[in-house]
């Protein structure tokens, strides 16, 4: 019995203490983000300058990404896989500031068709965190199916185009990511100790940190909704399932130009205390 009550509180305090590290691991990939946002918040502080306030993000964004590097946040293939996501969403701002969707109000010397160059860094910022997350947590999947995952990802992003000429497929695209994901598990590593959770959880609680980062974000006059223009509003709980939908864009991305891939050579060795890069189970049993 005195065993049984002491176990229970020292269990308790590796729980506490593994819900801690986790915690510190997710701070350590979001880094990037969370340092671009808090750049776009200081921005709104500033007094008036000769310069425009989209045009110093832009600077601050790109000083940014060569810190990243400098200071081992990214690897090169990571800076890579991060610039095609930042063309991705800037492809993706285009159209949808020219649809109405959201707009960037202010003046700068670098907005294209009323998009910011700068705009692409929020896509980047997400494949960051997704980089240094299958890094620094070792993800493994299990009973992935690239394929399918894939085929419904480009039909979301599709999607979010499409919507404003026919009816809008999310629901039935949510349903079908859901059904390619079905049984797929994301494997990760916290301390010593390895858990999973279901790949389509994993996209709806980043999805919904994403939807409040991005309630943040509009906030610091990152960007602005039609109805945040009169002043800021939060931004709709509708656009969490949107974000949880998007990053399934993202993911694919990162799995498709990051993984490791039978036969490819990987030039660094390995670094004592440094994990491995983590590689898809599906690709490691062929």
């Amino acid at each position: 019995m005195r065993h049984q009550e002491r176990s229970v509180p020292r269990g308790l305090r590796y729980g506490l203490g593994q819900l801690v590290r986790f915690g510190v691991v997710q701070a350590r990939a979001c880094a990037f983000a969370v340092a671009l946002l808090a750049g776009i918040g200081a921005s709104r502080l500033l007094p008036p300058l000769p310069v425009a306030r989209y045009d110093l993000v832009l600077l601050y964004g790109v000083l940014l990404t060569f810190v990243a590097h400098r200071v081992g946040w990214e690897t090169r293939r990571d800076t890579a896989v991060i610039a095609v996501c930042h063309v991705v969403g800037l492809l993706f701002e285009l159209v949808k500031v020219r649809l109405g969707s959201w707009s960037y109000p202010e003046d700068a010397l670098t907005k294209i068709a009323g998009v910011p160059l700068y705009g692409g860094f929020m896509y980047a910022a997400v494949a960051g965190y997704v980089c240094r997350a299958r890094r620094l947590m070792r993800l493994r999947y299990t009973r992935y199916r690239a394929a399918a995952t894939t085929l419904v990802a480009a039909a979301v992003y599709l999607n979010f185009f499409t919507h404003h000429w026919i009816p809008d497929l999310r629901w039935p695209l949510a349903v079908a990511m859901t059904a390619a994901t079905a049984g797929t598990w994301v494997g990760f590593s916290v301390g010593a100790h390895r858990y999973r959770m279901p790949l389509t959880a994993s996209f709806v609680l980043i999805g919904f940190f994403l939807w409040v980062a991005e309630n943040a974000a509009t906030y610091a006059g990152a960007w602005s909704y039609p109805q945040q223009l009169g002043g800021w509003q939060p931004v709709p709980l509708a656009k969490f399932g949107a974000w949880s939908l998007l990053i399934s864009v993202t993911f694919v991305l990162v799995e498709h130009l990051a993984a490791d891939r039978p036969g490819r050579r990987t030039r660094r060795r390995a670094e004592p205390g440094r994990c491995p890069p983590p590689v898809s189970d599906s690709f490691r049993t062929g």
